[in-house]
């Protein structure tokens, strides 16, 4: 190939998307699209405020625009209280749907027992307002039919259905039933996961219904059900099976392109999204480029996940400034009276209020996603109103998390490496402090899945000292989340003192 034949294969790509569409933890996908404009919801669980719900203009740029709620509401473990927590649990697999001028996103929570439906008239800047209702339905989709009647469909492998009152308060006596007795079915009878993640679509009168399943021995497939009648008969097919992209569904474009959005396991970083391209054959999705993952897909080509998905903050709030940008996430539910970027102009403080024994089970730990290929997170820290046994610092939060922090010891500070791998957590190695200000790092390589991150400190934020050891990120499921970059600060001795962070800076390379 000449150069000149090279450049142009060249630029084609460059002004191309590309898979993943998001290379952070967005898992659970629902979108659709209003005139030309895109919306979606995901997965947060016990990230708080949660299901996180973004925008886009062209399928491929994403923005966060606002959380369907702050708080599930209050209980031992969402507030990680009496040592109990929701770690992988809070809320799943959320449905979006658009009907007459509203927005609806339906979710359900293990954690409270409880089915929420909210809704808006304008995602970006209405409140979402909540209807609640038990038991709690798994992976439900909701679904506002043409002759005025509401649906919800959920569970796993059996199918349930049952049409809603008409306020959306429950489901309407008397009409629960199976939908389909073994959703799975299309992909063998060898299943480890039964059919789940239910996304039904209506397209030319018919009946799609989406749904991932996982035979044995295989990988995450897509499943396909349609219908001319909601009630049945549905037939199913095995509609995907690659590289384990799954779980989704349907959406098109203004000019009448069709594409299947999708999210695959990618280790420590997380479930990213994918699209595949999808073609209409005999009524049916037909998803990807002859059953592949397109590298590359017709569409605008990707710009940074900075500062839509992820960002910096210098803390700096003038005073109609939201105290906290979207990009930011507490672990669980945060205790309000112990945080502020206003007690110190352009600093967060966080303040401790009681006394915890683990990292994990420490309040006001402040997250945001890493992101692929590379990601590096970094802060100063302002140690001066620490206490006796106070830890604060920047970790990497998973069950088998890392981080780097300052702790004080018989009056004297500490530079202190932790990593838990195999979530056993322990001190790997140490360093003197001598001044009141410190510099963290985190680099992190999900390159490959190579899913290894290193931690660094500095005494002037110029030069950089690597501290312990490499950590692996293994994706766990008991806490069924990407790594997450987190300033946090504790007590385990004495309560009151606080630790001051002046920024918390995230770049896409390390």
């Amino acid at each position: 190939m000449n150069k000149q034949v090279q450049k142009e294969v060249d630029n084609q790509v460059k002004h191309k998307a590309h898979n993943p569409i998001i290379f952070a933890d967005v898992p659970d996908p629902s979108m659709i699209r209003v005139d030309d404009t895109y919306y979606m919801s995901s997965t947060t669980m016990h990230m708080n405020p949660g299901v996180p719900i973004m925008k886009s203009k062209d399928l491929v740029n994403w923005e966060l625009i606002s959380y369907a709620y702050e708080t599930l509401g209050k209980s031992d473990v969402l507030d990680l209280e009496n040592g109990k927590n929701t770690y992988g649990r809070g809320s799943w697999a959320s449905s979006m749907r658009y009907h007459k001028g509203m927005f609806y996103v339906s979710t359900f929570s293990k954690s409270t027992g409880k089915t929420y439906i909210f809704s808006t008239k304008d995602p970006e800047n209405e409140p979402w307002e909540k209807i609640e209702f038990e038991p709690s339905l798994h992976d439900n989709t909701i679904f506002f039919d043409d002759d005025g009647k509401v649906y919800m469909i959920w569970a796993a492998g059996k199918l349930s259905i049952a049409e809603l009152k008409e306020d959306l308060s429950g489901i309407k006596e008397g009409t629960e039933k199976v939908l389909i007795e073994n959703a799975s079915a299309p992909a063998g009878d060898n299943i480890m996961l039964g059919a789940e993640g239910s996304q039904l679509f209506k397209v030319n009168g018919k009946y799609y219904l989406f749904n991932i399943t996982w035979p044995r021995g295989g990988m995450r497939t897509v499943l396909i059900h349609r219908a001319d009648n909601i009630n049945g008969p549905w037939e199913g097919k095995l509609a995907f099976q690659d590289l384990g992209v799954a779980q989704g569904g349907l959406i098109d474009t203004p000019d009448g392109r069709w594409f299947s959005y999708l999210f695959r396991d990618y280790g420590g970083v997380g479930r990213i999204p994918y699209l595949v391209p999808v073609a209409w054959e005999d009524g049916w999705p037909v998803l990807g480029e002859d059953g592949k993952v397109p590298e590359q897909l017709d569409l605008p080509a990707n710009k940074s996940l900075i500062p839509r998905i992820v960002n910096s903050d210098d803390f700096d709030r003038k005073e109609n400034d939201p105290d906290l940008p979207l990009v930011w996430q507490w672990n669980h539910n945060p205790d309000n009276s112990l945080w502020s970027v206003r007690e110190r102009d352009g600093f967060l403080r966080l303040k401790t209020g009681r006394i915890d024994t683990s990292f994990v089970q420490a309040r006001n730990t402040l997250t945001q996603r890493t992101i692929g290929p590379e990601s590096t997170g970094s802060t100063m820290l302002d140690l001066s109103n620490m206490k006796e046994g106070d830890f604060a610092g920047l970790c990497l939060l998973q069950k088998e998390f890392g981080l780097v922090g300052v702790t004080i010891e018989n009056g004297t500070k500490k530079i202190v490496m932790v990593s838990a791998q195999k979530g056993e957590p322990k001190e790997v190695q140490s360093a003197p402090l001598n001044q009141d200000k410190i510099y963290f790092k985190a680099e992190c390589n999900f390159k490959d899945r190579a899913d290894k991150a290193n931690f660094f400190y500095s005494l002037d934020g110029k030069s950089w000292v690597s501290i312990g050891e490499t950590i692996n990120m293994p994706y766990t499921l008991p806490h069924f989340m990407g790594y997450r970059f987190g300033l946090f600060n504790y007590a385990t001795q004495n309560v009151g003192g606080y630790v001051d962070f002046d920024y918390f800076h995230i770049k896409d390379k390390i």
